[in-house]
């Protein structure tokens, strides 16, 4: 297979992953509904949705979201180009999959901030959302993203280890930037010197 392949295939099939699971549960859980999965007390599915940064940070309202969409924008074209000249390079099939996997994650959280503002209501209470609602709860550029991911290892009175929750496209961006980690020599080539 080769490399373009491989990134192809990796991009379009952690895109698909990320929308659905999101889709479903936007659409099957209420805001705030929380399950545990198969019984575990660490590992739940906990749905929220923020505003586009990590941990629900904000910044500048409105202006700060437009910004911090555009942003990842121009970010993935940079990304797209670091993986074409990766391509071109004939680096190791690891790296490929590595930024495949950061640049989907980017994509994957992007079409929330884009679409999901005018593609989905946000009911009140028990209520869960519909796709292509008549009364979308935003506009264009202005999406919630939506989180479920939750891994609350441990829980004391004051403190609990591991409290992010997160969603398939910050797992692409993590698992990718691990990859990146783990065949660095391949990734960032040292130049011999002349």
């Amino acid at each position: 297979m080769s490399k373009k392949t491989i990134a192809i295939l990796t991009v379009i099939l952690a895109i698909l992953i990320d929308q659905i699971s999101k889709i479903y549960i936007k659409t099957h859980f209420y805001l705030g509904e929380e399950i545990r999965v198969l019984g575990m007390d660490w590992f739940r599915i906990h749905f929220t949705e923020n505003n586009g940064m990590a941990w629900g940070f904000e910044f500048g309202g409105k202006s700060g979201k437009l910004f911090l969409t555009l942003f990842r924008i121009v970010a993935v074209g940079g990304i797209i180009y670091w993986l074409r000249e990766t391509i071109k390079g004939k680096m190791h099939n690891g790296v490929v999959v590595a930024i495949s996997l950061i640049l989907a994650g980017a994509i994957g959280n992007i079409i929330d901030s884009v679409f999901y503002g005018v593609i989905f209501n946000t009911p009140s209470g028990r209520q869960v959302a519909t796709l292509f609602s008549d009364e979308p709860y935003g506009e264009l550029f202005f999406g919630k993203v939506v989180d479920m991911l939750y891994f609350p290892m441990y829980q004391g009175e004051s403190f609990t280890f591991f409290n992010a929750i997160f969603n398939g496209a910050d797992s692409w961006i993590s698992i990718g930037v691990v990859l990146l980690f783990i065949f660095h020599k391949q990734a960032f080539p040292k130049k011999e010197e002349t």
